[in-house]
């Protein structure tokens, strides 16, 4: 039986994999609030059951049958900020948590009424692909804004969903999926990001700036 404690992993596990091709159990751990001594035991039975390789000192990686269920579960969340947002009026700094509840008890026939209520959509308030039923997840080329070049403009792909202080102060700012922007210029000492977006300029830390995701428009 596949647990709400299992999907945890195995979701947490599939989100470091777009920084680590094989995830630290460190890392892991941090992700989770957990000890790490806690996640190593975890991980060998998750790897016992099949839902992941483990090779001490090196990492895990899923396998297909943990990446399959891992997708489930994120489609699912992802799926209900958007329902959250869109038909309940609901701030996006505020779904991240309440989905993370809706991800483990959703049935596949709700799930499937959301998606088809939402016009099947194909990306999270936050800018997060949302995967299919056969698990295809479309990603879009981005980076951290923190590595965007001055003078350079770009589109933000997607936000941290994580801290919902950060994604009430960029809402608060319009930096949100899908706006696009222009780095002026990097402060040298402050690391403070100057932003334009429309006739306005931003400024912007560069804890926050890390956060953002863009892809750059080629014109």
């Amino acid at each position: 039986m596949v647990t709400e404690i299992i999907e945890n992993y195995l979701k947490a596990i599939y989100e470091l994999q777009r920084k680590y091709q094989s995830v630290p159990t460190n890392a892991l751990a941090e992700s989770l609030s957990i000890a790490p001594a806690s996640v190593t035991g975890m991980i060998k039975k998750l790897a016992e059951n099949g839902f992941l390789t483990y090779t001490p000192y090196r990492g895990v990686e899923l396998t297909p049958e943990g990446m399959e269920k891992a997708l489930k579960v994120i489609r699912v969340h992802r799926l209900a900020e958007l329902y959250m947002v869109k038909m309940l009026g609901v701030p996006w700094d505020k779904v991240h948590e309440e989905a993370e509840k809706w991800e483990h008890v959703l049935s596949e026939e709700l799930e499937e009424r959301i998606e088809a209520l939402l016009g099947y959509p194909k990306w999270c308030p936050h800018g997060s692909p949302i995967p299919s039923r056969e698990g295809k997840v479309e990603y879009v080329k981005s980076f951290p804004l923190t590595e965007l070049a001055a003078g350079i403009s770009a589109v933000i792909a997607e936000v941290d969903d994580r801290n919902p202080e950060l994604l009430r102060y960029l809402g608060e700012l319009g930096l949100i999926p899908g706006e696009e922007i222009e780095l002026v210029e990097i402060a040298p000492f402050d690391s403070l990001f100057r932003i334009k977006q429309g006739e306005s300029q931003i400024d912007i830390g560069k804890e926050a700036a890390s956060k953002i995701l863009v892809t750059v428009i080629v014109e």
